[in-house]
């Protein structure tokens, strides 16, 4: 699609460095193109490519660096609109055969960015975080605003937001849709000696733990890990002198509040399903004392009528008694 990433390049005096620097930290491999260029590749898929940096080169003022790649619809109009808005052309519009067709450019504050057109079936990045690739683009410049302006007209980039980093250091982010692709700042006073640049940003699993293989290896600390929102960044020049940047991502963060709603609810839940239990023993314990209570009073009852049965045992002796009395009287006064 016109306007995303769609390939990145590394121009270094020593690509066997390279070759053996990078992988350490980012888990990338490399495949062969020809004898004068490296593939990078992550999961056996290419994404990079490596190149050696002449002496030639060196001479004409190109420094060891990254250069990222921008998918266009024909890279001819793309340039020639470039030019037409103050860009310069640093190599015209070239094939490659097989591959497609590319330029590279020089914005009009000076950062430089190549643009791209596969014939070979190439897509572009759409802003999709993935550990291995480079998920982040950001533009030191001389003045934000301006380069935005270009970059829309060049890029169909859109506006996503700006914000106010402190100190009155504004930084824009651009992209597409909802997809964010990178961010631009004008550079502050203590990087008045630095020319305008893209800074690319490979994404890690973890940035300390890659930073310090990458120091072991050779790496150099430009700035030391950074909380920004969402994640953490850190900036560094390879072992050849190539600026570029680490960066991951922290867990979503509503991600958090709900395994903990979830676990207040988990121990609301069995509260009430224990108090739902003790209400039925409660009941049952009721109803046996009262079964125990009905049952006891019918004993007491029947104690009590045992006794009265027994009454007229006693009563029948004593007429038995009487009726004695009786029939020794009748026998007296017979006689």
């Amino acid at each position: 699609m016109h306007g995303q990433f769609i390939w990145y390049e590394l121009m270094t005096p020593d690509p066997q460095g390279a070759i053996k620097f990078y992988p350490q930290f980012t888990g990338w491999g490399t495949q062969p193109f020809d004898e004068n260029y490296t593939m990078w590749t992550t999961d056996g898929e290419p994404f990079a490519g490596l190149m050696k940096l002449t002496d030639e080169m060196r001479a004409g003022g190109a420094p060891p660096s990254w250069t990222a790649y921008v998918e266009v619809t024909n890279v001819d109009d793309t340039a020639a609109l470039a030019t037409s808005l103050g860009a310069k052309t640093i190599v015209p519009p070239t094939d490659i055969p097989n591959v497609g067709r590319f330029a590279i450019i020089q914005d009009p504050q000076g950062a430089v960015l190549a643009v791209f057109k596969s014939s070979a079936g190439m897509t572009g990045w759409d802003g999709t975080n993935v550990i291995g690739r480079f998920s982040w683009h950001e533009l030191m410049c001389l003045d934000h605003t301006k380069a935005f302006e270009f970059y829309r007209r060049l890029f169909g980039w859109e506006k996503l937001d700006e914000s106010d980093m402190g100190g009155g250091l504004m930084y824009l982010i651009f992209g597409k849709g909802k997809k964010m692709y990178g961010g631009m700042f004008t550079r502050t006073a203590d990087m008045a000696n630095m020319p305008p640049f893209w800074l690319l940003y490979v994404s890690v699993k973890n940035v300390p733990a890659a930073l310090a293989t990458a120091t072991k290896a050779g790496g150099s600390v430009h700035r030391p890990p950074m909380d920004i929102p969402g994640g953490v960044i850190a900036i560094m020049g390879d072992p050849q002198g190539a600026g570029f940047a680490l960066h991951h991502q922290n867990p979503e963060p509503a991600a958090a509040p709900k395994p903990a709603a979830k676990k207040v609810a988990a121990k609301k839940a069995p509260a009430k399903k224990a108090a739902a239990k003790k209400a039925p023993a409660k009941k049952k314990a009721a109803a046996k004392k009262k079964t125990v209570a009905a049952k006891r009073p019918a004993k007491k009852k029947t104690a009590k009528k045992a006794p009265k049965k027994a009454a007229p045992k006693k009563a029948s002796k004593k007429s038995e008694k009487k009726k004695k009395k009786g029939k020794k009287k009748k026998g007296k006064n017979k006689k």
